[in-house]
């Protein structure tokens, strides 16, 4: 947990940081893919698993899988990060390529299931991997007992969905965000919506954020979250790089997300006390945004 006096002054509230960018995979998804990992049956860890992802749940999955001595299966958008392609391979995950839709993730993960008869782990649409991604929560209000708000990214939906479980079920006065890119904004508008609107041309730096919600990530976010917020890529820029200079923290994209949504106070949390979850830090240092 970090705090920064800038950073509470630059939003006008008292800001609590959990630093999941520290976890061993640098980010959050570490918990929901062990817990997923470690509730197999015996029968189902031999066969090992397979799932889709950008790179930080594959990364987890493989690194969880490594830990129970199974192989893992990692099929990966063609234009996925190569720090995220490296830490699933560094993990002794096996990566299979397929077009960056979501329609392809999903073709090629059935397709190495028909092939290797191992279980599917999706990314989020998993009340096993929505488990584990709340335990952050639980963390954060274990040490801030007296939060009066949390907001965290919103992708898939597997962190937002644990994160709203758990607070409200500690504290059930609590507000929980969610924080999306403006460019890749499915879930705000699902939200309002009433119904999944799916994810079809994602436009942002948060390569993290590009998924589309899965029904139980829908149901839960429909019920338990207060509100969906956008921040534009500039706000998202800024963010990331204040987080950097602030906090000592390597943060990517995705994890600058909440911060950029308070920042352009889309939220209205003068002097409360707000968790915000800082998901990962997988970045690649030849392109920071920054950079010219």
């Amino acid at each position: 947990m970090l705090s920064s006096g800038s950073l509470d002054d630059a939003v006008g509230s008292k800001l609590f940081f959990k630093c999941e960018n520290l976890q061993r995979v640098a980010a959050f998804k570490a918990r929901g893919a062990c817990n997923a990992v470690l509730s197999l049956s015996a029968e189902e860890a031999k066969r090992g698993v397979v799932t889709h992802s950008s790179g930080n749940h594959g990364a987890a999955l493989a690194w969880a899988a490594r830990l129970r001595g199974i192989p893992a299966w990692i099929v990966m958008p063609s234009n996925a990060a190569q720090v995220k392609l490296d830490a699933v391979k560094g993990f002794g995950g096996t990566a299979r390529f397929c077009e960056p839709t979501v329609a392809a993730r999903e073709a090629t993960c059935a397709a190495v299931e028909a092939e290797t008869g191992a279980t599917l782990i999706h990314p989020y649409n998993d009340w096993r991997v929505i488990a584990g991604q709340g335990t952050a929560a639980l963390e954060l209000l274990e040490d801030e007992p007296d939060l009066d708000a949390v907001i965290a990214p919103v992708g898939g939906g597997g962190l937002l969905s644990g994160t709203a479980i758990v607070a409200k079920g500690i504290r059930p006065s609590i507000k929980v965000y969610g924080a999306e890119p403006a460019g890749a904004d499915d879930a705000y508008r699902s939200l309002r919506a009433g119904r999944i609107i799916p994810q079809t041309d994602p436009r942002t730096i948060a390569d993290g954020l590009r998924s589309s919600l899965g029904d139980k990530t829908f149901a839960v976010l429909s019920t338990s979250v207060d509100a969906i917020e956008t921040a534009s890529e500039e706000a998202i820029v800024r963010a990331m790089r204040l987080l950097w200079e602030k906090l000592k923290m390597i943060v990517e994209p995705s994890s600058a997300v909440p911060l950029a949504v308070l920042l352009e106070r889309k939220i209205s949390l003068d002097g409360l006390r707000v968790g915000v979850i800082l998901s990962g830090g997988n970045v690649d240092l030849d392109h920071l945004p920054w950079q010219t």
